[in-house]
């Protein structure tokens, strides 16, 4: 008797060991139990290990809940695991699979605005990106309370909505996105920033402005400064700015524009048409750069009051309206003409 009772012993030891066995050497078996390409789950705050297996079970991620305990077991980390969505698209390990949980390395999708750019025109990216309809970025672009420790004059956030690359949720709302935009904007106009405006007289719904037409008229880098004081020699003299993009601007907002400048455009009746006012238009045209940002408040020490492109990206400068003349000959007329 004692002898089949020590056979019964040993058959179920073996026989746990080898079940042990088996789901330890699962833990490193890749595994994809979903049939779509890809599958997502999204763990909440605070959820418990048994709330994350029984998801990560459902999803077919992995395939049963002692795998997913012996995997906790092998990685030893249970109490690291970190809320987010999570992507996967292929066959995993379930030791993978906790240590990616473990890294926070959640899915999140590049959305990226250049320099330069009017609320609408972001919109538009947004859209055409999946985030979702055009209609709800504007919307969420119309909530001055988020700049209004800056710009108490502001009608919407055009000017302070950072053009650089966001990393978001893959069902990351217009309201979220605008929010972190504009954070990133107070981060970048920093308060050293917003003191070199302050000393030359500006506000910060002045400084934003400038520089929106900074990056409006310029893609070169070392011209920033130089354009920043044509514009701010202008104003000290109270010479019109005449600058182009503001009059495309207040057409944009018309709904008039229609790609091309004409001389009659110019004279279209808007605050933001500095042939017709002279200063400052009322705010921003654009999403300007942390470059042309820092141009504004600190141009270059220069007396050029004119420039005009050299038809390549750069531009000439002039300090008189003869020298300017000259150089609008030279650069506009004679250079196309020679191209007819």
């Amino acid at each position: 008797m004692r002898a089949l009772i020590l056979l019964l012993l040993l058959v179920i030891i073996l026989s746990a060991a080898g079940a042990a066995t088996l789901v330890y050497r699962r833990t490193m078996e890749p595994f994809k139990g979903y049939q779509s390409a890809e599958q997502f789950v999204d763990i909440m705050q605070g959820s418990s290990t048994r709330t994350i297996g029984r998801q990560l079970i459902d999803a077919g991620v992995v395939r049963n809940d002692l795998t997913f305990r012996a995997a906790l077991w092998r990685t030893g980390q249970a109490r690291e695991l970190k809320a987010g969505e999570y992507r996967f698209d292929s066959p995993m390990t379930p030791v993978a699979v906790i240590e990616k949980i473990a890294r926070g390395d959640v899915y999140v999708r590049r959305l990226t605005f250049p320099e330069g750019l009017t609320i609408p025109e972001m919109a538009r990216i947004f859209e055409a990106q999946g985030f979702g309809p055009a209609q709800t970025f504007v919307d969420a672009a119309k909530d001055i309370s988020l700049i209004a420790n800056l710009d108490r004059e502001a009608g919407d956030l055009e000017g302070y909505l950072f053009p650089e690359t966001y990393m978001l949720p893959r069902r990351a709302s217009a309201e979220r996105l605008v929010a972190l935009m504009v954070e990133r904007f107070t981060e970048v106009f920093t308060p050293e920033l917003q003191r070199a405006a302050a000393a030359r007289d500006l506000t910060v719904r002045q400084a934003v402005t400038l520089a929106s037409i900074v990056e409006k008229e310029t893609g070169q880098p070392s011209e920033r400064p130089i354009v920043a004081a044509v514009y701010r020699n202008r104003l000290q003299i109270g010479m019109g700015l005449q600058c182009d993009p503001t009059v495309i601007y207040a057409l944009q907002r018309a709904g008039r524009y229609k790609g091309n400048l004409t001389r009659d455009d110019l004279s279209f009746d808007s605050p933001y048409n500095t042939y017709r006012y002279a200063g400052l238009p009322p705010g921003p045209i654009a999403a300007p750069g942390r470059a042309s940002l820092e141009a504004a408040v600190r141009p270059a020490d220069v007396g050029y009051l004119y420039f005009v492109s050299r038809n390549d990206g750069s531009h000439v400068f002039a300090r008189t309206l003869a020298e300017h003349n000259a150089n609008v000959r030279e650069f506009q007329v004679l250079y196309f003409r020679q191209r007819r």
